[in-house]
């Protein structure tokens, strides 16, 4: 049976948020276990193309659709933004193999904990965009989300401020803040998302 327009887009937003969710959790098992970081990091990107691929279709069926459920731009917009948290998972776990990551930073270690925690919100808050006759429950879901953002930053600066004091090989710290700034950028768009949604409810409620 075929999806209504409607349950297209809606489908489309709790896939990819789902896989996000995936990504983060493989992400936190790489640095868990550094030497057996690659195959995980090839299922996180076969997660990403999965991402790009329900993007693509999305915007196709936006531009084939009369009337949407949504505002047309929000639809856009939100779309985009799950796909750039996917992409920025991607390139953190990227690094991590590129890098041949052995010894993992615990700072890395929180913010992937963070991320997974603020990418379980996010799905919530996608999935709950269907009910929005219950807005207080996604407007809560977005706090949450901005609440993880603002713990992830403090965790990056922390992150930066030893890596530089402690100094040693250029080459590591190079490598890090890379890492590190991946990490901190995926949590900047789970906050872009969470203000997409809350636009979403505060219009539409």
């Amino acid at each position: 049976m075929s999806l209504t327009r409607d349950a297209v887009f809606w489908q489309a937003f709790t896939s990819h948020a789902e896989r996000s969710v995936s990504a983060a959790k493989l992400l936190e098992e790489m640095l868990a276990s550094p030497a057996e970081a690659e195959p995980k990091w090839r299922q996180i990107r076969d997660l990403e193309h999965e991402g790009d691929h329900i993007t693509h279709e999305t915007v196709k069926v936006l531009h084939q659709t009369w009337i949407t459920p949504l505002d047309r731009d929000s639809i856009h917009e939100l779309i985009s933004k799950l796909d750039d948290v996917l992409d920025f998972i991607d390139a953190a776990a990227e690094r991590i193999v590129l890098y041949e990551i052995r010894e993992v930073r615990p700072e890395a270690r929180e913010m992937a904990r963070t991320l997974t925690a603020s990418c379980v919100e996010m799905q919530k808050g996608v999935a709950a965009l269907t009910k929005i006759k219950n807005p207080q429950a996604i407007l809560d879901v977005c706090v949450t989300i901005n609440k993880y953002e603002n713990e992830a930053d403090g965790i990056f600066r922390s992150a930066l401020a030893r890596l530089f004091k402690e100094g040693g090989d250029p080459l590591d710290v190079m490598k890090w803040r890379d890492i590190f700034e991946s990490l901190e950028i995926a949590t900047d768009r789970l906050e872009d998302v969470a203000n997409i949604i809350e636009g979403i409810v505060l219009e539409h409620a």
